[in-house]
């Protein structure tokens, strides 16, 4: 697979780039392993991927065997980052980065796994907002939800599960941009039967991936760039970003 040149982002060294066509998972994750052997090696910069995959089904660390509700419907995976079971297919965007967390990234301090999950729930909230839509944070669950504000239905747009080796980062997040819903009916996604998933597009939002790709970069500078404002930890692990 011959991925196309690198971009570096203003500022930063930072790479930023688009994966053509479905990138097969075990190419990503030999990718993202090679990436952060270098990045620690100090051989290679740091970098942002956004790809889409085939239909598949991840496990993460914390996965329960009884919440794969159709092992036999798409290919599954050991991903080895946290988390629970999740779905990646056509009209997703997963985004991978592999960060140095040994020294900070605009408002997120170096060595501060709390605060760089925090970050990446941020960068998503700011990047939902552009294309109008409100993403929340739910105590006690990962990722980005969103509410119905007729029914107070609430559902999960934006997962996250991350993995950190020697303090540099990998996996990511992934935003529900216009996938098949039915397909996350195969599993109990993160683990959370009480509530739903959703999309852009089944929100009535923008939903060509490129117009969330636009959102997502000009949201990047605004919790990982150069001037973005301090973040702040409590010592309870409750972040937040000015």
């Amino acid at each position: 697979m011959t991925a196309p040149p690198a971009i570096a982002l203003p500022d930063t060294d930072v790479e930023w780039i688009t994966a053509p066509g479905l990138t097969p998972y075990p190419d990503a994750l030999a990718a993202m392993e090679a990436r952060v052997t270098a990045i620690r090696a100090g051989t290679a910069s740091e970098r942002v991927w956004l790809v889409e995959h085939p239909p598949l089904y991840t496990a993460g660390t914390s996965a329960r065997a009884e919440e794969l509700i159709a092992p036999d419907r798409f290919p599954t995976f050991r991903a080895g980052r946290g988390g629970q079971w999740t779905y990646h297919g056509p009209g997703q965007r997963t985004v991978y980065l592999m960060l140095d967390l040994d020294r900070p990234h605009g408002g997120v301090p170096a060595r501060d796994i709390h605060c760089y999950v925090h970050g990446l729930e941020e960068w998503l909230i700011r990047a939902l907002a552009r294309l109008g839509v409100t993403g929340e944070r739910r105590e006690g669950r990962v990722g980005i939800w969103v509410v119905d504000r007729a029914t107070g239905a609430e559902a999960k747009i934006g997962a996250i599960g991350v993995r950190v080796s020697r303090w540099v980062s990998w996996h990511g997040v992934a935003l529900n941009v216009a996938p098949d819903l039915g397909h996350f009916a195969g599993i109990v996604p993160c683990g959370i039967r009480a509530h739903g998933v959703t999309s852009l597009a089944a929100l009535g939002a923008p939903a060509t991936m490129a117009i969330a790709d636009a959102a997502l970069r000009a949201a990047w500078d605004e919790v990982f760039g150069p001037a973005a404002p301090a973040a702040t930890c409590d010592s309870a692990g409750t972040h937040a970003i000015g």
